[in-house]
């Protein structure tokens, strides 16, 4: 096995991609196949919050930031809010700074009067048994800046389980080389392909099936080798 793949947990081969390649899967995706993001995000969101409830014993925040990520981990919080579990969405803007699928995602908990701060309490006093990291996703190309790095380092604090969406946010995709405060979950639930950079990260990795075809990898000469048989997500192995 080479540093540019996984293995999963029955020793199954799986190519990771940096994040110049795993843009192009998504465009390709979207503009060459005709997926939605929504589609893609809905499915993520549906994977995080069974991840969720398999480490869960009671109240959840998700601390979600713009873009994808933060669209999926708001996904997640309506599908854990749709089966009872408390759960509440911390920002790290104001909602109508949020833009796209967030926005979007954003109205719905609205809708199902789903509890959003942007005050930046204490994660202490709105979870005490997961703390959901959809802050920043695998297009992270600076350092990371507040309140986002506030936030990042309240999620380390936190004594409850944290569980990161894609990549550890504050952590690099490509290379895994942290850029400035970062995350460390206890488990990674990374999307249609581990990244390059999750290799070394500590913690659980699982990856999620999320409907991208085999044909968007053939396109972009990526092997691929389905590894979803009898589940949508699969450990992994460093």
């Amino acid at each position: 096995m080479t540093r540019q793949s996984f293995e999963t947990a029955t020793g199954r081969e799986i190519s990771a991609v940096t994040a110049a390649e795993m843009r192009a899967v998504d465009r390709v995706a979207v503009e060459g196949i005709g997926l939605q993001l929504m589609q893609m995000m809905e499915n993520a969101g549906r994977a995080l919050a069974w991840h969720v409830r398999d480490l869960h014993t009671g109240s959840v925040a998700v601390v979600a930031g713009n873009g994808g990520n933060g669209g999926g981990g708001m996904v997640c919080a309506r599908h854990l809010a749709n089966r009872g579990v408390p759960v509440q969405v911390v920002l790290d803007r104001t909602p109508d700074e949020l833009t796209g699928a967030a926005a979007h995602q954003h109205r719905i908990l609205a809708e199902m009067s789903v509890p959003v701060t942007t005050s930046e309490p204490s994660l202490e006093t709105v979870a005490d048994s997961v703390v959901v990291d959809a802050l920043i996703g695998y297009g992270l190309s600076g350092t990371v800046r507040p309140p986002a790095s506030t936030l990042i380092e309240s999620m380390n604090d936190h004594s409850a389980r944290v569980l990161s969406l894609d990549v550890p946010s504050g952590t690099d995709a490509t290379t895994g080389e942290p850029l400035g405060a970062t995350v460390t979950p206890d488990r990674t639930v990374t999307l249609a392909l581990p990244k390059t950079g999750l290799i070394g990260v500590g913690g659980e990795v699982f990856v999620a099936d999320i409907g991208i075809p085999a044909t968007v990898y053939e396109r972009l000469d990526i092997a691929y080798d389905c590894p979803f048989d009898d589940h949508d997500w699969l450990r992994l192995e460093g």
